[in-house]
């Protein structure tokens, strides 16, 4: 069984940094890509970035790109989400998932088989 736990998440002012957490507790955790997503009120759930299974790979939603960066600690079952540079559009709750390995594109919510709680991001003006 696979448990997916988001944590780090707060209210920070426009500019401010955070740094996100996901705890994955659960078997083979070294072999799966992950990656973080959010979803605004109103809005779909957006693909933010991922990172692959051994975390010397990563990739940036665009809105992102230069922002934020994900790593990994294999040892510890842990992702995390930097982010720096924030701003009101980034307000958010941002969930940890894990992508299935026969997903062929990772903006594709379809391809993730585990999601965390989610941990909201606020950033105000």
């Amino acid at each position: 069984q696979v448990h997916l736990v988001e944590s780090g998440g707060g209210l920070v002012q426009s500019g401010g940094s955070l740094r996100l957490s996901c705890l994955a507790a659960g078997p083979s955790f070294n072999m799966y890509s992950m990656a973080w997503w959010r979803q605004a009120p109103g809005k779909e759930r957006e693909f933010v970035g991922g990172i692959n299974w051994s975390g010397d790979n990563t990739y940036y939603a665009n809105a992102v790109k230069g922002r934020f960066t994900i790593s990994r600690d294999n040892a510890k079952h842990m992702v995390y989400l930097q982010m720096n540079n924030l701003n009101p559009e980034d307000t958010a709750v941002y969930y940890c998932a894990r992508r299935s390995p026969a997903s062929r594109r990772p903006d594709n919510p379809g391809g993730y088989e585990y999601w965390g709680q989610g941990t909201q991001v606020t950033v105000s003006s």
